[in-house]
C-alpha cells in the first residue's frame, strides 16, 4: 500500500487522488471539531467553503458553525471550537460548517474515492478506516492560508504510525519522502505533543485569541472512535461494511 503525505492543498494536482483513499487533516480546529461534533452524536456535518453558502443552505433543522480569523462568524449557533461543542448534545443534528482552511481542503479533494477526516483525537481508528478501505492513500494537511502548518504534519505522522503498527504484519507499505518526515517527526515529539501545539505558530495565534483550552484539547490522542467520512456531499460515520 502506497502511503504519500503533502504538506498543503497546493502540493497535489486533483489526479493525484484519483482512485485513492484521501485523509484531510485539520488539527487547529476544524477536523477536532468535526470529530467532536460526530462523536456527541450529530446526524452529519456539511462543510462549505464561504459563509454566503453556510447562509443560504441554513434550515430549520440545521445549525450553523465557523470561523473566519479564528472568530466565530456572527449569527452562527456555534464557532469552530471543539470544546464548545463538546459541551452540548448534538444528537441527530445536522451541522453546516464553513472555516477558513480546512473546510475549504475537504472541498477541494473531493476527486478521491473516498475522504476522510482525521485529527490527533481520532488518529487510530482513522488508521484502521484506511486499512479497510485497503486503497493507496494521500494524507492531506491542511495548513494555514496554503502553508505548512506544524500541527496538520505532526498528525498526519501520528496517522502513519498508527497504519504501520495496525498493518505491518500482513501487508508492506511505501510512504513518500514527506510521509518518512513526517512519521520521524511525530516519533521525535510524540511525549510532547501538547507543548508542541500550544507553541507552534497557530498554537499561539490561538492562545492569545482565547481558544487555549481549545489547543489543549486538540492535543489529545484517540480520545473518539469515531471516523468522519465524506458522503454525497455530508460527513457521516465511517462503517467499514457500508464504504469498502
Amino acid at each position: 500500500m502506497q502511503i504519500n503525505a503533502i504538506p498543503t492543498i497546493n502540493d497535489a494536482r486533483s489526479s493525484d487522488f484519483h482512485q485513492k483513499t484521501v485523509v484531510v487533516i485539520d488539527v487547529l480546529r476544524a477536523t477536532s471539531c468535526i470529530v467532536t461534533a460526530m462523536a456527541k452524536g450529530a446526524a452529519g456535518v456539511m462543510p462549505v467553503e464561504t459563509v454566503q453558502e453556510a447562509i443560504n443552505l441554513h434550515k430549520d433543522d440545521t445549525v450553523l458553525c465557523g470561523e473566519r480569523h479564528c472568530k466565530k462568524v456572527a449569527g452562527f449557533h456555534y464557532g469552530n471550537s471543539p470544546t464548545e461543542l463538546n459541551q452540548h448534545d448534538l444528537t441527530q443534528k445536522k451541522l453546516i460548517l464553513t472555516t477558513t482552511n480546512g473546510t475549504r481542503v475537504i472541498q477541494k479533494c473531493r476527486k478521491g474515492w473516498h475522504i476522510l477526516c482525521a485529527s490527533f483525537l481520532n488518529a487510530k481508528n482513522c488508521a484502521e478506516a484506511i486499512l479497510s478501505l485497503g486503497r493507496d492513500t494521500i494524507i492531506v494537511s491542511a495548513g494555514t492560508y496554503d502553508r505548512f502548518s506544524l500541527e496538520d504534519s505532526l498528525c498526519a505522522g501520528l496517522v502513519i504510525a498508527e497504519v504501520l503498527a495496525a498493518g505491518r504484519a500482513t501487508r508492506t507499505f511505501q510512504l513518500n519522502d514527506f510521509a518518512k518526515a513526517m512519521h520521524a517527526a511525530y516519533l521525535h515529539l510524540q511525549t510532547e505533543l501538547e507543548q508542541t501545539l500550544l507553541n507552534c505558530e497557530n498554537g499561539r495565534k490561538l492562545r492569545k485569541l482565547g481558544h487555549e483550552e481549545d489547543v489543549r484539547f486538540c492535543a489529545n490522542v484517540n480520545t473518539f472512535d469515531i471516523v468522519p467520512i465524506v458522503k454525497n456531499q455530508m460527513i457521516v460515520c465511517f462503517q467499514a461494511n457500508s464504504h469498502a
